[in-house]
Formats: C-alpha cells, structure tokens, sequence
C-alpha cells in the first residue's frame, strides 16, 4: 500500500511539474523571457579573427563584456581585438590558438585561467569546411574538420566547464549547423562532424540538468548558410523559406537566444518545421521536397573562403 501510495505522489509530482512547465512555455511563447546581464562576464570565443566570431565579439563588447579571443589566425585576431576595444569592451585577451590540437587548447586554457580568470560564458564558434564529395576528400582534412568543428568542443568543454561547476555559473554556447540536422549533398565530412556538434552539446545539457547543476546553461545555434564568406558559392533554390542569412541579423539572434537562455536556435524559422516533416514523413516524400528546395545542389558552385580578415 505505501508503495502505491508513493507511485501516486510521484505521479501527482509529475503531473503538477508538467502543467507548471507547459504554462511557463506558453507565457514565454508570447512574452519574450528577460535578457540577462552579461556585463563583467568573461566570454571566450573561439575562431575569433573573422566572420561570425568576429562579429559576436562585437556584439558582446557593446554589452560590457570581458573578452577572450581564440584564433589560429594572430593577424585576424589582433584585428578583431582593436575592433573591439573601439566597441566599448572593458577588456580583451587576444590568443593565438589552434582549437584543432588538444594539447594548444589546454595549453592556451591555462593561460586564460591565469591571466584573466574563470571563463563564464564559452562559444565554441570556430569551424572550417572542405566542401568536397566525401570520395574526393583527403583523409587528413576529414579530420581536420572533426579536429575543428567537434573534437575543440571536447577540450575546452574539459578546460573551463570544472570552474563552471564550482561556481554554479556559466554558459556553454555550440555553434553547429543546418547541416547538423539532416544530411547534405557534398558536406558529409562536415554534416558528420556538426551532428557530432550537437550531440554532444545537447549531452552536456542533459548531464547538467541530471546533475542538478542549475547555473549552468546551454545554447545550440543551428543556422543555414550565413553570408560570411565560409560557404562562398553556395546557393538557395529558395530564398523565401531558406535565405542565405545576413551576418548581422544572425548574430543578432544568437546573441539574443543567448541572454534569454534559450536552448535551441534554428535560423530560419522554416528549419523548425523541416525537422518536424523529418520526424514523420516517408523517406521518399522528404527526397522529394528536399529536390523541390533544390537542396541537392546547395554545394554545387561553393569556392570557399577567399581572404582571411
């Protein structure tokens, strides 16, 4: 009898915590959360010295943070740096840093910690792109792109994560992809490694919430093709559901989803709805729309990055 008891109180819980959670979901549906204060925080940005990272360091300088800039690139980094200390920024720790070896991760970490102290908000951003048929791919840069865009995560995840944890504080921030969503044509080294990405992303979170650890939050940022020159030569065959984004509107919203703490950021909105089709349709119908939106052939002009700042 008391174990039944018990099974009925633990489902009443459930239930009262479900309604509660489904009530403050639609609030917020309506009613934009409030935008948390990142001023004094310090805010690492990994591949910092141009496009996207450049442009977060930006966003987050006008907000009155501490910055720390990662980047392989010293020329682009330094740039940035000035660029952001022009913004307003408090401070700003340029590193030259290549996230794609283990060791220069810890190494740099050290020296942040040192330095400038506990690294509270963390945007693993960095992220390369070989845009190569997976058979025409050389070995040594399908690792590069797992080295780049999934396996850095892992180290500095390991690096300032245990600050976080002890002081019941921090953000973790994953930059992955459309491409981490469904497959693409011509990107399989890179679909692979921005679904390795998310997943782990989405990991952590769960691990943090199971672990009781409330102060820590989580930010996955799946966009489409961003106008950065990354993806140079790439093409939309439909621009009203699936526009290549302007870099300052994305940012715009990542920054955003970050300050209300937002889980999941998918750009543009019509991404929600292809992963819902994803979920149910028969495969050959979602063949079919993918052809429609002329998906197939999204890489087929693609060049790639022509300069470096």
């Amino acid at each position: 009898m008391s174990s039944t008891r018990q099974s009925a109180k633990k489902f009443l819980i459930f239930v009262g915590k479900l309604l509660f959670t489904l009530v403050e979901a639609m609030i917020f549906g309506l009613l934009p959360k409030p935008r948390k204060n990142v001023a004094g925080e310090i805010v690492l940005i990994t591949g910092a010295g141009s496009g996207l990272g450049r442009l977060l360091a930006l966003q987050f300088a006008r907000l009155g943070s501490v910055l720390v800039l990662w980047d392989i690139n010293k020329e682009g980094n330094e740039e940035t740096s000035r660029m952001v200390q022009e913004a307003g920024a408090p401070q700003v720790h340029a590193y030259t840093c290549d996230c794609s070896r283990r060791e220069d991760v810890y190494r740099v970490a050290d020296q942040v910690k040192k330095e400038v102290g506990d690294v509270s908000i963390l945007i693993n951003n960095a992220g390369i792109v070989t845009g190569k048929k997976f058979l025409d791919c050389p070995d040594e840069l399908m690792e590069k792109s797992f080295d780049v865009n999934f396996k850095a995560h892992l180290w500095t995840y390991k690096a300032f994560l245990p600050a976080m944890i002890a002081n019941d504080h921090g953000h973790l921030v994953c930059i992955s992809s459309s491409a981490g969503l469904t497959g693409v044509n011509g990107l399989a080294d890179y679909c692979a490694s921005k679904f390795a990405a998310l997943g782990f992303a989405e990991s952590m979170f769960v691990e943090t919430f199971a672990q009781k650890q409330k102060g820590i939050k989580t930010t996955i940022v799946c966009p489409f093709f961003i106008k950065t020159g990354m993806f140079e030569g790439c093409t939309t065959g439909c621009p009203s559901l699936l526009p290549i984004l302007d870099p300052e509107y994305a940012v715009r919203k990542i920054v955003d989803a970050i300050l209300q703490e937002k889980l999941y950021l998918y750009l543009p909105k019509f991404l929600y709805f292809m992963v819902f089709l994803k979920s149910f349709l028969p495969v050959k119908v979602g063949l079919l729309i993918t052809d429609y939106l002329d998906i197939f052939h999204v890489m087929d002009g693609f060049t790639g990055q022509k300069k470096v700042l």
